[in-house]
């Protein structure tokens, strides 16, 4: 049973993080008891040790809104992996043609010969 910045020390985030995901709806706020300090259990500590795993993962606040409902439903939580799978390899393929792109620019600069002419701007212009 932890205060919101205990649990945030915890768990390295900043308070306003647990505030949001609680905006968001993705976590619930505890009830305010006489005292006015918020009381989180380990259940909240376990949501947040989701959330921050699931977005080192690369996924968003509304996919993991969604596989945190999704819980026992293994197919549903494949399905949404292969999903996510698909968009990284879009990614790098888009990475790797901006890498060649990138060299190529950067080679015609060491082929250069004109000092007051930049192939690299030349080409943004």
């Amino acid at each position: 049973m932890k205060t919101i910045g205990k649990l945030a020390k915890e768990l390295d985030i900043n308070v306003e993080t647990v505030r949001f995901y609680e905006r968001k709806g993705i976590i619930v706020q505890p009830p305010r008891p006489d005292n006015g300090y918020r009381i989180y259990d380990k259940t909240h500590i376990n949501q947040l040790k989701f959330i921050l795993k699931a977005k080192a993962l690369g996924f968003t606040l509304d996919e993991i809104a969604s596989l945190m409902s999704m819980s026992g439903n293994c197919a549903d939580v494949e399905s949404m992996g292969l999903h996510k799978l698909e968009l990284i390899r879009e990614k790098i393929a888009d990475l790797q043609r901006l890498e060649q792109v990138i060299q190529d620019m950067t080679n015609s600069c060491k082929a250069n010969q004109d000092p007051n002419s930049c192939p690299i701007i030349n080409s943004l212009n």
